[in-house]
């Protein structure tokens, strides 16, 4: 088949044609982006633009192919899909040097490879443990210290007056930590900002992240969630161990670095995309086993949130990761806290034992839990609703690097002055006993004796806070103290996801949905004669934390056993399964996941499962990018260097064709209709009429179809 010059004109879309938008040209030389549908005889019939004419003969002029071929950069909407992301080469390219590489190897050599398979799994699982351990004391260490001082100038100055220096000291240290943890992100590596899950999601889903795996990502990652977490923003450090095990997976299984430059020579079959996805599923599993203790909560969340392809024996390698990045978190962790040999602390995350009898739920509490994940998914649905359009406006206005280090500090800033507002004129004093688990109670202008309860929510870690709120007995809060400290905290933490931080929104999300789940608890046990039917409010804290979190991030399966092996009790499994399958539920009506949502605003080609339910009835003609350029199988080398340095082709995949005579066979005969046949070329599907190349189905082509408001729409493909 000779390299052809075609034409493919494509007609306009009913009586939209001159519908008011941003005239960018598509990839198919479709006009612009709009709703894809026409009204005929009184009903809504879906139609796209279809194909009018395809001449084979006729040449293209420069002014025409400049047009269709290059569309032109334009500023930055939640409508675009940005032409800057390639595929991963996710199949093997099986070309005669492969082959002859596979046929050579003994059935001893495959054997080394599956054992090597294994080692590596077992490498990642332990140096992800051990990033783990360094985050959680580094954090300890830090945010220990920054307590202790302020807390010591609190008590100074309540006597003596002058509590505005206290608060300035809080405000300043926050701003200082901070600061750092945005100026390495913004100047250094922005694609380590955020909890990175979005970025793996896409990395596992085929679409290559430039920089997503790089080791000066992860180092920028560590120590920015470090200065997040000790700065009292409202962020959670579990979120990102999730990228750093990916991180980390990445460079051990490839056996170099290209920061580093350098190779180590070793592991030098598993450098292809394939294996290396495997692996990147391995240590964002063992990520989540770090952060969680949860090893088997790990495998489901690399299943379900995660990687495109399984099978069964990579669930194997995965669970083994995942099992050793908690076995060496556990180890270390007993050292550093003088109890060697003690695996008391599983995860990043310790919610404690829920096993009480105290914490035992009865059947006619279910619909409660039901009604709390109902009000969890509505929660979660306006927290990703405000997020995303705070994002819209941040990638607008705030998109210079100083202004993301002015917009962290200023954050910072605002979490200690609103967290000292609210412990200042708080009346809910508690008396100090001996079952308090606070590190640092603040008396302030409480009794001899007794502690200011909002401070326990805000003068702590988050994940301290959190535990708190599930076990500290009864009467510890009351309603105004956690009332306010949900909507305080709920806001500020919409806030600040998004912030040019390493930060994750596990963390938040469990802490306010805590806080109006033990709120629940409280009115429960007001509103009847026999409190004890209600049992303990921490009971009602536990659904509330899975129910706010399940309607941010919109897990299920995962989360259910995540929560499950966090809390060390499988009763909750029922009550949690049904919370988070009614928040995805409820949640999934108003807004997609948070996620899903910074994928959407980062304009990546990500396929999901399934296609729209309303575009089954589309066909290659409709979808595909056309002209596609041709190579033969004998070019000349300044031909290929011309094709590929061509910034006005459609497409990255590039067709060898071989001229063919009419009596021979053609190899490619998967029919689509009587004219037109389709074979699969590096993850793109080519299309041929009369065995002649007319257009080239790619990721983008397919991702830019989604259902929105007006029902099947098509993105806009641009530059970005």
């Amino acid at each position: 088949m000779a390299n052809i010059t075609k034409k493919v004109s494509w007609s306009s879309r009913g009586d939209e044609s001159g519908a008011a938008g941003e005239e960018t040209p598509l990839l198919n030389g479709s006009e612009q982006s709009r709703p894809l549908r026409q009204m005929s005889s009184g009903s809504t019939v879906f139609q796209i633009g279809r194909l009018s004419t395809v001449d084979l003969e006729e040449e293209i002029t420069t002014e025409e192919d400049s047009v269709r071929g290059r569309p032109k950069e334009i500023p930055h909407n939640e409508k675009l899909l940005s032409l800057k992301f390639e595929s991963l080469d996710y199949d093997n390219i099986e070309n005669q040097l492969f082959l002859e590489e596979e046929r050579r190897m003994s059935f001893m050599a495959f054997r080394c490879l599956e054992i090597s398979r294994w080692v590596i799994c077992g490498l990642i699982g332990f140096l992800t443990g051990l990033i783990a351990c360094f985050i959680d004391i580094m954090v300890e260490q830090l945010a220990g210290l920054k307590y202790r001082l302020i807390k010591e100038n609190i008590v100074k100055f309540t006597e003596a007056g002058g509590l505005s220096i206290s608060l300035l000291l809080w405000a300043a240290l926050n701003s200082f930590c901070v600061m750092f943890g945005a100026i390495i992100v913004a100047f250094i590596e922005p694609i380590a900002a955020g909890s990175g899950i979005p970025q793996i999601k896409c990395f596992l889903n085929g679409v290559k992240i430039p920089r997503v795996v790089r080791l000066k990502t992860l180092v920028v990652k560590v120590v920015g969630v470090i200065f997040s977490v000790v700065g009292g923003l409202a962020v959670g450090k579990e979120g990102p161990m999730i990228h750093s095990g990916a991180v980390l997976a990445a460079g051990v299984s490839q056996g170099r670095s290209t920061s580093l430059k350098k190779d180590f020579k070793i592991f030098e079959y598993f450098r292809r995309d394939t294996e290396k996805r495997d692996f990147v599923s391995a240590g964002a599993a063992a990520g989540v086993s770090a952060a969680f203790g949860a090893p088997v909560g790990g495998v489901l969340f690399s299943l379900e949130e995660g990687a495109s392809f399984w099978n069964q024996m990579l669930t194997w390698r995965i669970f083994f990761a995942s099992m050793i990045s908690t076995f060496t978190l556990n180890f270390f962790l007993s050292i550093y806290d003088n109890k060697p040999g003690d695996l008391s602390n599983p995860g990043l995350i310790n919610f404690g034992r829920f096993e009480s009898e105290a914490m035992e739920y009865n059947l006619y509490e279910i619909p409660l839990f039901i009604a709390m994940g109902a009000i969890g998914g509505g929660l979660g649905a306006f927290f990703n609703f405000l997020n995303y359009w705070l994002t819209i406006f941040r990638i607008r206005y705030v998109h210079r690097p100083c202004l993301q280090v002015i917009e962290a500090m200023l954050v910072a800033a605002v979490n200690a002055t609103v967290a000292f507002i609210l412990i200042y004129f708080s009346t809910d004093c508690q008396p100090l006993g001996p079952d308090q688990s606070e590190e640092y109670p603040l008396q302030l202008f409480c009794a001899d004796g007794e502690f200011n309860a909002m401070a326990t929510t805000f003068f702590n870690t988050p994940e301290k806070s959190v535990r708190s709120l599930f076990h500290n007995p009864t009467g510890t809060y009351n309603s105004l103290t956690l009332g306010l400290f949900t909507v305080t905290y709920f806001f500020l933490a919409c806030w600040t996801y998004g912030l040019a931080v390493s930060a994750g929104v596990f963390i938040p999300s469990l802490l306010i949905g805590a806080a109006w789940g033990r709120l629940c608890g409280i009115l429960l046990a007001s509103t009847t004669s026999t409190a004890s039917m209600w049992a303990d409010p921490g009971k009602y804290a536990l659904i509330g934390a899975a129910a706010q979190l399940g309607g941010i991030v919109r897990m299920t399966l995962s989360l259910t056993v995540i929560m499950m092996e966090a809390t060390g009790n499988v009763t909750y499994g029922l009550p949690i399964m049904l919370v988070l399958m009614t928040a995805k539920i409820v949640g999934d009506y108003f807004q997609e996941g948070l996620y899903d949502l910074h994928i959407k605003l980062g304009s990546v080609p990500f396929l999901h499962g399934e296609a729209p339910a309303t575009s089954h009835w589309l066909t290659a003609r409709e979808v595909m990018s056309s002209p596609v350029t041709c190579l033969n199988r004998i070019e000349k080398v300044g031909t290929i260097v011309d094709t590929l340095s061509n910034t006005s082709t459609n497409h990255n995949g590039f067709p060898v064709v071989v001229q063919v005579s009419g009596d021979d066979e053609v190899l490619f005969d998967l029919a689509i209709d009587e004219n037109i046949r389709c074979m699969s070329f590096r993850c793109n599907v080519l299309i041929f009429i009369a065995t002649q190349v007319v257009g080239l189905v790619t990721r983008k082509d397919l991702a830019r179809y989604h259902v929105g408001k007006h029902g099947l729409e098509e993105l806009l493909l641009a530059q970005t």
